[in-house]
């Protein structure tokens, strides 16, 4: 269990990097580009991918750290940290898209002219360099992943606006078209961000799994597991979107029951929750029907 973990995480790290890579090296052509064909839009969106590449950077090196074993110091490990990496991404995705916005509404008053036909081929670069990063981390399940992936999906729909632009700049005087695009694609990726960030804060927060219901956890023990009588005090949250972690209080049927017995019961019920609810990491407290349980404020 924990090795696959492990192993995904490590597929996480190559992918950010061979993302960063890309785009940084792009955001250099970029720059280039934008000086020779004499386009606003085009320096603007190298700022913007600038940015892109040092937030690949950071979330490189967290999804790295998070990679780290649990020790004394973070005895879950370091899953979290890649969580830090996408919510700081979140934050630099915002101001992108704001920087994006006030760029564009000026645009839209005092348009301006560029070199159309250098726009279009920068665009074309463009689509193909960040849809091989997208779809690079379209592989990936993790929230830091998804994050990134949609830095670089704007990216790829930004430069889909910017060809289309183009061609039509080529053949009819309609300089606004550009930045009329910018503003949709803007408000669509803080749209997105919003989601992401809310996932984010509900993880950090201990919230329950959207894909995990306690009752249900609660209803296919007992009616798998004849051993126990009821359930109460049943805790399940998340390390980073993916491992999942519980700790149950659950009492048995029967008035004594021995270590051997105890032992068969939790195995059944470890088994039960990783099968059906994928849980990873399952703390079970066992106790007798006729133990009283106040004392830890049970429900």
């Amino acid at each position: 269990m924990g090795h696959n973990h492990h192993h995904g995480h490590h597929h996480s790290t190559e992918n950010i990097k061979s993302a960063f890579f890309l785009n940084l090296a792009f955001t250099i052509v970029e720059i280039i580009g934008g000086f020779y064909t004499n386009s606003l839009a085009i320096m603007s969106d190298a700022v913007h991918d600038l940015g892109d590449s040092l937030s690949l950077g950071m979330s490189w090196y967290f999804q790295k750290l998070s990679n780290k074993s649990a020790n004394k110091k973070y005895s879950y490990g370091y899953g979290r940290f890649s969580l830090l990496g996408a919510i700081i991404n979140s934050i630099v995705l915002i101001v992108g898209s704001v920087f994006i916005i006030s760029e564009a509404i000026p645009r839209i008053i005092n348009p301006e002219y560029a070199d159309a036909t250098g726009m279009m081929w920068l665009a074309i670069l463009g689509i193909i360099v960040n849809g091989v990063a997208v779809l690079k981390l379209k592989r990936g399940s993790s929230i830091n992943e998804r994050v990134v992936s949609l830095h670089l999906f704007e990216d790829v729909l930004g430069w889909f606006a910017v060809l289309i632009a183009s061609i039509i700049m080529q053949f009819w005087d309609v300089p606004i078209l550009d930045p009329i695009l910018s503003l949709v694609i803007a408000g669509y990726v803080l749209f997105n961000v919003y989601k992401n960030i809310k996932e984010a804060f509900k993880i950090i927060l201990q919230g329950v799994p959207n894909e995990i219901s306690s009752d249900e956890i609660k209803k296919q023990i007992i009616l798998h597991i004849d051993e126990v009588g009821d359930i109460h005090d049943c805790h399940i949250w998340t390390l980073d979107g993916e491992y999942h972690i519980a700790t149950i209080h659950i009492t048995i049927k029967e008035k004594a029951f021995s270590w051997q017995k105890s032992k068969e019961v939790k195995e059944k019920i470890k088994k039960l929750l990783h099968d059906n609810f994928h849980l990873e990491h399952v703390t079970l407290e066992l106790e007798s029907i006729l133990e009283d349980c106040d004392y830890n404020n049970c429900n």
